[in-house]
């Protein structure tokens, strides 16, 4: 079973169900899907809110590894994004020298505002933490004590690993900033790190003919009578 955590904010719950819809789409082996919502981790997740907070799982992504049970792997996904491949190529990138892997990007945005108005800060390794693939044995120092009293800038840099070299890499193609990075075909995972398609501004960005393709698979899928 591929295992799967989805970051949640209720502002983005579109976001969230056509992600997670593309992904099933196209998977060729059982995925579990969960969606890291405050509402359910309010045992776990007490930190209050920071002013640099733009979502509501800024922080509990770092939870995935105490809801495995701190076993197996699991794979974190911010839910401003879309899943163009099958996600079991993401999982068969697994290597059990790493305690985490990401898409190691050189992302130095140059605003300060971001959508919703929410805003947009800068710090090395920005961006790493949107797709991670956990070694959830790896991961034992991520009990809900640290990360609720970590600073921020700890838990996004890793600084709860011992160095960087228990940090993988893993192929861009796998977190493609939209609006960022280069236009290429070789796009597996598109991230509407800035807004997605799903809020006006960001309306006509790249990929969100492909955004709005996958809301209409998800909704008109034939599965409801009233869509028929």
């Amino acid at each position: 079973m591929i295992n799967v955590y989805i970051g949640f904010d209720p502002r983005e719950a579109v976001a969230y169900n056509v992600l997670a819809s593309s992904i099933q789409a196209r998977s060729s082996e059982p995925v579990s899907i969960c969606p890291l919502m405050l509402t359910q981790l309010r045992m776990f997740m007490t930190r209050p809110r920071h002013q640099l907070q733009s979502t509501d799982f800024s922080f509990s992504r770092f939870l995935v590894p105490f809801l495995s049970g701190f076993k197996g792997y699991s794979i974190f996904l911010d839910c401003d994004m879309l899943v163009l491949d099958d996600i079991s190529r993401l999982w068969a990138l697994r290597d059990e020298q790493y305690a985490v892997q990401v898409v190691k990007h050189d992302h130095r945005p140059v605003e300060t505002v971001k959508f919703l108005g929410e805003p947009q800060s800068r710090y090395e390794k920005k961006n790493w933490s949107s797709v991670m693939i956990f070694n959830n044995a790896k991961c034992g120092m991520l009990s809900p004590e640290y990360v609720n009293s970590a600073t921020g800038l700890d838990l996004h840099q890793f600084k709860w690993l011992k160095d960087d070299s228990l940090i993988g890499a893993l192929p861009n193609r796998w977190n493609h900033l939209v609006g960022y990075d280069p236009k290429t075909a070789d796009v597996s995972l598109a991230h509407y790190t800035l807004g997605g398609p799903y809020f006006p501004e960001y309306a006509n960005c790249e990929y969100s003919d492909h955004w709005r393709t996958e809301l209409d698979a998800a909704c008109f899928a034939g599965l409801n009578p009233y869509f028929r």
